[in-house]
């Protein structure tokens, strides 16, 4: 880790306006960028913006070479608000930091140092050697949250993982016949679909396209093309031939997580359908690991990976301590004990032993609730 400068210069009343203006522009950008963070940059001179970017889809160009194309000589003594440390590297293109120190920017202002080994507080000694007044840590929190898959990865080797649950108001996710639709009104699905359009990839298990047999894409006007990646465990390669998944999968990519012990003639089957199957090991049940396979899909750069289902794959990332955050969406209806739970048995004896929740946040949607709770740690 790089040292600090101690003198580096304290935020201004204003910075906080403008570095919330370049988290927006950086959630705009959530869920396209690939492995890349979403950034955000805004360029501002005597109080007016002269130039905004966010990462582009693909993760390149990035936001200050965005932001600086945009405000030209206009950007010569202004002020940069960036979501995240510039970078430090040579890459697929020149370093930010270099970019901005040519376009003679008298100042810098950045939400989040970068904890990219290649970076790590270079983009920021980079630009104070050149003279440029440097600040960090101003709205840091939320620049966080917004770039948790990028940081999970870095630190865990893993995506962010968020699962969501959408219930009866005693935790049932479909009647004792399997029947599930619908549990929640049409707006709470409009919010699960703007999840998706959010997010690296969808992750579900098989028993979910049993009995569903889901297409798992987006499908908000004018999102559709932010459709994530398909997950699913199958650990026995039971996927149905008819199904939606794989009559789509040559248009939406589509991965199979399943054992080694799988049969290498259906794993050939499925790829000549445009599915991509990774084998994994098993666990103690033969299923698969899903240390390791979250493990795999951070390996692949997923950043911010969404859980729909069903139960028995909730209760296994919630035992394996994979679950960062639940989205629980809850509907005003009640189905019984003979319904199926959102979480399957967790094999819990005593209370103490039950992870804990923080409530982050409530919102009514229609006529549900959307609870968010992140990890007690």
């Amino acid at each position: 880790m790089r040292t600090i400068s101690k003198t580096r210069s304290q935020p201004r009343p204003e910075d906080i306006r403008w570095m919330r203006a370049a988290l927006g522009l950086a959630r705009r950008a959530v869920g396209s960028t690939a492995e890349n963070p979403a950034v955000g940059c805004v360029i501002v001179r005597d109080g007016v913006v002269v130039g905004r970017g966010a990462t582009q889809p693909g993760g390149r160009p990035h936001a200050e070479t965005e932001a600086l194309r945009q405000a030209g000589a206009a950007a010569r003594g202004a002020t940069a608000y960036v979501t995240l440390e510039p970078c430090a590297h040579h890459g697929q293109t020149p370093p930010c930091a270099e970019a901005l120190a040519s376009a003679g920017l008298s100042r810098v202002v950045a939400a989040i140092r970068d904890p990219d080994p290649r970076v790590d507080g270079g983009g920021l000694l980079a630009l104070e050697r050149v003279g440029i007044e440097v600040v960090t840590n101003v709205l840091s929190e939320d620049a966080a949250q917004l770039m948790a898959g990028f940081l999970a990865r870095l630190k865990s080797g893993r995506p962010h993982v968020t699962l969501k649950l959408a219930t009866s108001l005693d935790g049932r996710i479909a009647t004792a016949s399997g029947n599930s639709k619908w549990i929640t009104g049409p707006e709470a699905r409009a919010r699960g679909h703007l999840m998706r359009a959010r997010s690296d990839a969808i992750l579900v298990g098989i028993g979910t396209v049993l009995a569903d047999d889901p297409l798992l894409d987006c499908r908000l006007p004018g999102l559709e093309a932010r459709s994530p990646a398909r997950i699913v465990l199958d650990s026995t390669l039971r996927l149905p031939a008819g199904c939606r998944l794989l009559a789509t999968a040559a248009r939406l990519r589509t991965i199979i997580l399943t054992t080694d012990a799988a049969n290498p003639g259906t794993v050939a089957a499925l790829e000549a359908k445009g599915c991509e199957v990774r084998l994994i090991g098993s666990d103690e049940d033969g299923r698969v690991d899903l240390v390791a396979a979250f493990a795999m899909l951070g390996d692949l750069g997923f950043g911010r990976v969404l859980v729909e289902g069903g139960g028995s794959v909730a209760a296994g990332l919630i035992k394996g301590g994979l679950v960062d955050e639940i989205d629980w969406f809850r509907a005003p209806l009640v189905l019984g004990g003979d319904g199926l739970p959102g979480v399957a048995q967790l094999g819990l004896e005593r209370v103490d032993q039950a992870p804990r929740m923080i409530r982050i946040s409530v919102e009514t949607i229609g006529h549900d609730i959307l609870e968010i709770f992140r990890l007690e740690t």
